[in-house]
């Protein structure tokens, strides 16, 4: 088995509700996202010949997701009052909001379907929320 990794970074803000403790209040991260994709056989072609694919696609492909996230405000739907969300919006801020809570355990899961989404054989997907504290996904 071939395995092949990469890695992006981003930062964003996010905040955990319903959340007892620090995090419940809004605060950055610099997220940094390490994704390992395999294969069993590599390409003959000339082109990619002796490769599962070429890292420049495979770190373009990780670069479009990443980049949706960052430098934005991260949260789970619903979390917000409308009225604070339309104050965001007026005052020119980026907010996204997910389908869960902005967590590294969910985000991991996020990764891993994405990339998977895109035609690759995703082993796992890791995503740091400090340099020292981490999640990782896999099926």
């Amino acid at each position: 088995m071939y395995i092949l990794k990469t890695e992006k970074s981003f930062d964003s803000a996010h905040f955990l509700a319903d959340y007892e403790g620090k995090c419940k209040n809004i605060h950055g991260h610099r997220w940094r996202v390490v994704v390992e994709i395999q294969t069993e056989q590599l390409e003959t072609d000339r082109q990619l010949r002796g490769m599962y694919v070429d890292f420049g696609v495979f770190k373009k492909d990780m670069a479009a997701e990443t980049e949706l996230l960052d430098h934005a405000l991260i949260i789970e739907k619903g979390t917000l009052r409308q009225k604070t969300m339309e104050a965001l919006a007026e005052e020119g801020f980026r907010v996204v909001e997910m389908d869960f809570r902005p967590t590294a355990e969910n985000f991991s899961k996020y990764f891993y379907y994405r990339i998977k989404d895109k035609g690759y054989d995703v082993r796992c997907a890791t995503v740091y929320e400090t340099p020292k504290n981490s999640a990782s996904y896999m099926e």
